[in-house]
């Protein structure tokens, strides 16, 4: 393991991304902590986006002769730090990236894991995409989320004005139910007037062994509560995203069988209802965290995109 990097002293580092033209120390410390070797970079940035009332954390490649653009957002409790594979795949299909840390993840500020609204999410990917503009990223710009990241995806497409320049639709294990979400909203009622948080349970979510000791005893980042607030948002967001009118857009969907986080079997054929024809990729051994699932997986779809995004 590397030497842990000092949260706080990142923190104080971060600078406007406008003016975040070098890495400083403590932010290459980060890099290096989560495993970044930026050798399929020309040059990258990390700094700070203000957007709906929160600091987000924002961070960007560029590859030497980029030819699009992967606008990437993370899943629930996760953060940039943990989506290297995804970053490094992108990178070396020429595209530049552009990821950010989610409202109360991360290095973005908001209470830890919380959002009162999903549409508090829109508000910040339309910032993120504005700042694509300014930094004058090439089109088109392919939208990849993973589980909560896809969620914020579908909400965009589906009851957003998306933007002209968008390319594919990538969503890995996306969001639209979780498992058990009967019982869960049952155990929000009951608790919403009582408490604010339960203790968070950490899941076996990938057959990638050293990636589940790494999140649940060495990543520093990592929330350590589940905030009733979260819940409420979601169950919220869950049927006015099922009522939305339906797209002509043909997303590519990577989903695992043996996914034990999001009602995967529900979500798809949501999904299928939603959009014309999306293209779908089953990993049948797969579990949720499909960003860091074992390299055999990674590979098949990842080889499975590269052949879509040529």
């Amino acid at each position: 393991m590397p030497e842990p990097f000092q949260p706080q002293n990142l923190l104080a580092s971060l600078r406007p991304l406008a003016a975040a033209i070098s890495l400083s120390p403590a932010e290459q410390a980060y890099r290096q902590f989560y495993g970044f070797t930026d050798a399929l970079a020309t040059r990258s940035r990390m700094g700070w986006l203000p957007a709906g009332g929160y600091q987000i954390a924002v961070q960007a490649w560029w590859p030497e002769q980029p030819r699009a653009t992967l606008v990437l957002l993370h899943g629930y409790y996760d953060h940039v730090g943990l989506y290297r594979h995804v970053i490094e795949w992108a990178l070396g299909q020429g595209f530049a990236v552009l990821a950010f840390d989610l409202p109360g993840h991360g290095l973005s500020s908001g209470a830890r894991a919380s959002i009162g609204d999903f549409a508090e999410y829109q508000t910040v990917l339309q910032a993120l995409l504005a700042e694509a503009a300014v930094l004058d990223l090439p089109q088109p710009w392919h939208l990849c989320g993973q589980s909560t990241g896809g969620a914020i995806i579908l909400d965009y497409v589906l009851r957003g004005e998306p933007v002209a320049p968008m390319g594919e639709i990538i969503l890995l294990a996306p969001l639209v139910r979780p498992r058990a979400w009967g019982w869960s909203q049952l155990s929000y009622r009951v608790m919403r007037n009582f408490v604010r948080e339960i203790p968070r349970r950490f899941s076996v979510n990938s057959s990638d062994a050293a990636f589940i000791d790494f999140v649940h005893h060495h990543d520093p980042l990592q929330p350590r509560c589940l905030p009733t607030a979260w819940v409420g948002a979601l169950s919220q967001w869950v049927p006015r995203i099922e009522a939305a009118p339906r797209s002509l857009r043909s997303p590519l969907i990577v989903q695992g069988g043996a996914d034990m986080t999001v009602a995967w079997r529900h979500n798809l054929k949501v999904l299928q209802d939603k959009f014309a024809e999306p293209t779908i990729l089953m990993l049948d051994s797969a579990g949720h965290h499909l960003a860091n699932e074992a390299p055999a997986l990674r590979q098949r779809y990842f080889e499975f995109l590269s052949q879509r995004l040529g």
